[in-house]
C-alpha cells in the first residue's frame, strides 16, 4: 500500500494528472474535509480528473510529504505536510508567488492494487 500511495503522491507533486489517475480505480471517491466539514467530494475517475485538471494551474509548485504512516489491511492513514506556491491571484486576496504550508492527514483505501478512496483533512 505504501508504494501505491508514494506513486500517487509523486505524481501529485509533479502535477502529472495522468500518472495520478493511473493509481486509481475507475470508481474512486475523493473527499476533502476542512475543519471537520466535508468541503468537496468527487465520485469516479472522470470527476476527479476534471477537478485535478482544473486546479493544477493554481500552484507553480506543490508538495505533499508523508510525516507519519499507519496501515491496516487495505486502508492507510498518513500525516501530511503540504507546501505550495500560488501561481495565480485568488479572489480571497492571495497573490501569485505567495506560499502556503500546512499540516494535515489523509486516508487511503485500495482495492485490487489501486486506490478506491482518498480523503484529505486539514484545519
Amino acid at each position: 500500500m505504501r508504494a501505491l500511495v508514494d506513486r500517487y503522491l509523486d505524481a501529485y507533486n509533479r502535477m502529472d494528472v495522468a500518472a495520478m489517475l493511473a493509481t486509481m480505480q475507475d470508481e474512486v471517491v475523493f473527499e476533502n474535509y476542512t475543519a471537520g466539514v466535508l468541503s468537496l467530494r468527487t465520485l469516479g475517475i472522470a470527476e476527479l480528473r476534471h477537478l485535478a485538471e482544473g486546479s493544477r494551474h493554481l500552484f507553480s509548485m506543490r508538495r505533499q510529504t508523508i510525516t507519519a504512516w499507519r496501515e491496516d489491511g487495505d486502508s492507510a492513514h498518513a500525516g501530511i505536510h503540504f507546501v505550495g506556491t500560488f501561481a495565480v491571484d485568488l479572489p480571497n486576496g492571495v497573490r501569485a508567488g505567495q506560499s502556503i504550508a500546512l499540516e494535515g492527514r489523509s486516508e487511503f483505501r485500495q482495492h485490487d492494487g489501486r486506490l478506491i478512496y482518498i480523503a484529505d483533512y486539514s484545519e
